[in-house]
């Protein structure tokens, strides 16, 4: 339960730190649409086993005025695309905020389930994915775990107290803000 409360505290710092709640859709014409799912790629072996790191992903989100979000966000690193060893790392995420603007990026953010297999889920996580909208070669995302995993492989900001995971570019499917 404390922890729990510490989450939920972290992820209110974050939301008004950050800005997430006073940024809505851009134009103010009403809610945004945020959305896509495909692969990704690191272009980097992140964790040393000689492997080109990636994700699969999926997301769903409408921003509404005032920075309000309602939808879901998923990375996913199993199978072929294991990463730190694992041989899977699911983000599976309730987004609650977000900001969005006219040059097709946006910002997504919320409270997730980390799930590492082999019954070991971490629940109650804060997250942020900034995101740019595209296909292949042109469309990105960056997830920053909150609170948890600093400084582990693949953090490309140690000792910030989060994992923060480099840009990741979509290698096939897409991303669209709209």
């Amino acid at each position: 339960m404390r922890q729990s409360v510490r989450q939920t505290a972290a992820l209110v710092a974050l939301v008004a730190i950050t800005g997430l709640v006073l940024a809505g859709p851009a134009g103010g014409d009403g809610p945004l649409v945020v959305n896509g799912g495909g692969a990704g790629t690191f272009a980097a072996d992140l964790d040393g086993d000689g492997d080109i790191d990636g994700s699969r992903f999926g997301l769903g989100a409408t921003i509404r005025s005032g920075g309000a979000a309602q939808g879901h966000f998923e990375c996913l690193m199993a199978g072929d695309s294991d990463i730190l060893g694992l041989h899977l790392m699911a983000v599976e995420g309730k987004v609650m905020t977000g900001s969005a603007a006219v040059t097709g990026t946006a910002t997504l953010g919320g409270v997730a389930t980390v799930n590492l297999a082999n019954g070991i889920l971490f629940r109650g996580v804060p997250f942020t994915v900034q995101l740019q909208a595209g296909g292949p070669g042109s469309g990105s995302l960056k997830l920053t775990v909150i609170g948890a995993f600093d400084g582990v492989p693949g953090d490309s900001v140690p000792g910030n107290g989060n994992y923060d995971l480099p840009w990741e570019l979509v290698a096939n499917g897409r991303i669209d803000v709209h």
